[in-house]
């Protein structure tokens, strides 16, 4: 494994070595010039990127869950991720899961020495019954955090099915994982600084794993969060926006349709294509595992 100083995480960027002599805007101009460069550091994974994804669906589809691990910023990018899939998509809290070294409590403070442990990994899994059909995905910018490289081998020993995402090229991460996903993002603006390009890239392989993930498993109709949950004003009009943009129903009707669904956004867009009742959407629906497109096509075939 490649000792720190030598990781292109903490070398010196040449574009910066001005910043302390610049203006305020002439640094937050250098700063995103480097972030201009991150989404094409991405391009290259995004084989390995799919590979996760279809560990995800698979590990879903069985009974098991998305379960992300880390320690400093990629920890709590982690926990963002997880934490923002159940009101997007509806799905339960411990389907997609985020955890770091330290707890929670290291979210908002830094627990001195957790990221070190390799045992304190391995405990947290047990606490959550990590087995075969999970799926685990390690996160570490340096590609060397001895709780990541942890939680890795022992998710291994169980045969769930593993994932590192790095920001270095030949990450220690990639040893224990199925899909090795290395962003290689260069030297950040402010030296070893990876809450920031390296921050903003794996922020972004996140968003490709989870949102990907969610759209194979039927919570994504064309381009609509269909599976949105109603529990405020603002998702409930979201709700209100959606079945009116999927059926091309005017507001007021695609209101009626969702009180008569009980403000299921599914059941209200399959009544509005396929013109059934609420009963028979939801039947339907079940029917072919809640995939709103494969649904209205059988409705529509069935009723020519």
């Amino acid at each position: 494994m490649l000792s720190l100083d030598r990781l292109d995480t903490e070398k010196r960027n040449i574009n910066t070595m001005n910043l302390d002599e610049l203006s305020t805007v002439e640094i937050i101009e250098k700063i995103n010039q480097e972030d201009k460069k991150v989404a094409d550091c991405v391009e290259p994974v995004i084989p390995e990127i799919g590979k996760a994804v279809d560990f995800a669906v698979q590990s879903i589809k069985r009974g098991g869950r998305l379960i992300y691990i880390g320690a400093g910023t990629s920890g709590r990018l982690g926990i963002l991720d997880a934490s923002e899939c159940p009101p997007t998509y509806g799905v339960p809290f411990d389907m997609v899961i985020g955890i770091m070294a330290g707890g929670d409590k290291a979210m908002r403070k830094a627990v001195e020495g957790a990221e070190d442990s390799k045992e304190l990994a391995v405990n947290d899994l047990k606490e959550l019954k990590l087995d075969e059909r999970d799926t685990l995905v390690g996160l570490a910018a340096s590609g060397r955090t001895p709780y990541v490289i942890g939680g890795l081998e022992y998710a291994r020993s169980l045969g769930s099915k593993t994932v590192a995402i790095s920001c270095v090229q030949g990450a220690g991460i990639s040893d224990y994982a199925d899909a090795k996903i290395e962003v290689v993002v260069g030297a950040e603006a402010i030296t070893g600084s990876t809450r920031m390009k390296a921050g903003t890239a794996q922020k972004m392989v996140l968003n490709m794993i989870s949102t990907t993930t969610m759209v194979k498993i039927g919570k994504v109709y064309q381009n609509l969060m269909v599976d949105v949950a109603t529990t405020n004003e603002k998702l409930r009009v979201r709700a209100l926006n959606i079945v009116s943009e999927a059926t091309g129903i005017d507001k007021d009707i695609s209101k009626k349709l969702l009180e008569e669904s009980g403000y299921d956004v599914k059941v209200a867009i399959v009544m509005g294509i396929a013109s059934v009742s609420a009963d028979e959407a939801k039947e339907t629906l079940e029917n072919n595992n809640l995939d709103v497109s494969a649904t209205i096509k059988k409705l529509l075939k069935n009723n020519r």
